[in-house]
């Protein structure tokens, strides 16, 4: 993983107090997650810098919540869960690469700030629809009216197992393909970014 960009971050935050609100973590408020969850709610946008790992919990309590992540590299959510969360990252998202933040190319309040209200109402709907796909259901529960994130796992799992299998038998190996150049993964993690206009 590359340096935190969360110093970045904490500044932009701090030099734009009317648009952002930085979650003080060095009281008990961030162990809660009901204090967490009303931040989240509370936002239209919730940065997701990495972690310890590219993914987080935040991420997912962001979603539950409502609230549209801004994510700064591709590897927190957008080339991992591509069963669960959909291929157009942009409908729920806002993308930003670290590199252009770290460097000061880019203001995040700005290009935030760009973001028209119809396409915020638009990536909060579709927020709201991922948050079945990323939750799991409880097992006593009769409801069977959605998938949930295991379900998709298993079911994205089969696939992936049917489509090598075939791929086996007529003799292709199932490897080709998996990372050819150009693929629209390999394009955000090679730093694709169209700046919004």
């Amino acid at each position: 993983m590359t340096d935190s960009i969360r110093g970045e971050l904490i500044n932009q935050c701090l030099a734009s107090r009317r648009n952002c609100k930085l979650l003080n973590c060095h009281s008990a408020n961030c162990t809660s997650p009901i204090e967490v969850l009303k931040v989240f709610r509370n936002s239209v946008f919730c940065l997701q810098p990495a972690g310890d790992s590219y993914t987080r919990r935040s991420t997912f309590d962001s979603i539950l919540a409502g609230c549209i992540p801004v994510f700064f590299h591709p590897f927190s959510a957008y080339t991992q869960y591509i069963w669960h969360l959909p291929r157009n990252y942009s409908s729920y998202s806002v993308y930003i690469p670290e590199n252009l933040v770290r460097e000061g190319i880019v203001s995040i309040r700005m290009q935030l700030l760009q973001v028209s209200k119809a396409e915020v109402v638009s990536m909060r709907q579709e927020v709201i629809n991922l948050i079945p796909k990323v939750i799991y259901r409880d097992p006593r529960s009769k409801s069977k009216d959605f998938e949930d994130a295991f379900d998709i796992a298993i079911k994205g799992m089969l696939e992936r197992v049917g489509k090598v299998r075939r791929q086996i038998e007529e003799g292709k190996d199932p490897g080709t393909g998996f990372a050819e150049p150009g693929s629209w993964k390999l394009k955000l993690e090679e730093g694709w970014y169209r700046e919004r206009s």
